[in-house]
C-alpha cells in the first residue's frame, strides 16, 4: 500500500519536531497537532497513518526529548526514512516503537507528497517502480518494534 512522503531537510532538529513550548502540555496526544510546527503549521493536519518522513542527515538533533518520536508514532507516521539520524533520537525511537531507516538514496529521489511502499523487513522502500536498499532491521530490533518499542518488548518477556 502506498504512504505519502512528507520531506524535510537535513539538520532537523528536536525542537522542530516538537517545539519546547509544547512539553508542558499533559500528554502526547495534546502535543501531537504541533508536530513540526515551524517547518509546516499544516503537517498534522495533512499527515495520514501509515505515511512515511523522509529527510536528509543527521534528523533529530538537539535535545534528548522522547517526545520528538512520540508525536510522530502518535500521528501514524510507519517510519521515518533518513540518510543519518542522530543517535538519541534513534535510540528514542527504537525504544517507543517508532521505525527509523537509514537509506542513502532515497532523499535525493523524492519529493514531498510522492507515494512510497516501505517493506521493514526487506528493507526496501519503492518510489515510482525503482527499489531503493535501506538499512535493513536485524531481527531482534524488528521484534522489538513489533512489540510497541523496547519497553512493551521487555514486559512481555517479563509475563
Amino acid at each position: 500500500m502506498s504512504n505519502q512522503v512528507f520531506k524535510f531537510h537535513n539538520d532537523v532538529d528536536t525542537d522542530q519536531i516538537i517545539g519546547s513550548q509544547y512539553l508542558l502540555l499533559p500528554d502526547i496526544e495534546s502535543m501531537k497537532i504541533y508536530t513540526f510546527e515551524s517547518l509546516d503549521p499544516d503537517f498534522a493536519k495533512k499527515v495520514n497513518p501509515g505515511d512515511i518522513v523522509v529527510a536528509g542527515e543527521n534528523f533529530g538533533c538537539g535535545s534528548s526529548r522522547e517526545q520528538a518520536p512520540s508525536v510522530l508514532k502518535a500521528l501514524g507516521v510507519k517510519a521515518v526514512i533518513a540518510k543519518s539520524f542522530a543517535r538519541i533520537f534513534y535510540r528514542n525511537s527504537i525504544n517507543i516503537g517508532l521505525p527509523v531507516i537509514v537509506c542513502k538514496e532515497l532523499y535525493d529521489n523524492v519529493e514531498d507528497g510522492y507515494s512510497a511502499d516501505l517493506d521493514l523487513s526487506a528493507g526496501t522502500v519503492t518510489v515510482d517502480g525503482k527499489v531503493y536498499s535501506c538499512t535493513k532491521l536485524p531481527e531482534y530490533m524488528q521484534n522489538i518494534l513489533n512489540a510497541g518499542g523496547l519497553i512493551a518488548s521487555l514486559n512481555k518477556e517479563e509475563a
